[in-house]
């Protein structure tokens, strides 16, 4: 089945969010402007709410974040609060949490290679990290 509506993914954070997209087939991904503000506010999820609607989401990916064994870490409750939060505001959407473990790692590998330094980096690491998020969770098959 060839999916019809874009996803989008979340990396949640306490002062600074960032997000990432696909279009609604899926073959193009792209990370787009962090939010600034707290994360545990209902602002962020309206930012959420308007993203969605301006680009047909019907799947809120969302990057958990565990321990390198595989536990849940200290920040996983907020996370897992955030989740609970945004499927009771955001009605029709599917909110999946994801694995997002080494994908600031990455992001930070990526911004290096396309050739962002200091602070150009430092302003894009969170919205990167929400693309690999979407780009590990597309190529292992979109598992709910």
């Amino acid at each position: 089945m060839t999916p019809t509506a874009a996803v989008l993914a979340v990396d949640h954070g306490t002062k600074k969010t960032g997000f990432a997209s696909t279009d609604a087939l899926r073959t193009a991904e792209w990370p787009l402007d962090c939010w600034h503000g707290p994360g545990d506010g209902a602002e962020l999820l309206e930012h959420i709410a308007e993203l969605i609607e301006e680009r047909s989401a019907r799947t809120l990916l969302v990057g958990l974040p565990l321990n390198m064994d595989g536990t849940e870490s200290g920040r996983s409750k907020d996370v897992r609060g955030f989740i609970e939060r945004a499927r009771a505001r955001l009605s029709g959407v599917e909110v999946i949490p994801f694995d997002e473990r080494l994908t600031t790692r990455a992001a930070a590998e990526l911004l290096q290679e396309a050739g962002f330094h200091g602070e150009e980096r430092k302003v894009r690491l969170d919205s990167w990290s929400a693309l690999v998020l979407l780009r590990d969770w597309l190529e292992t098959g979109e598992p709910r």
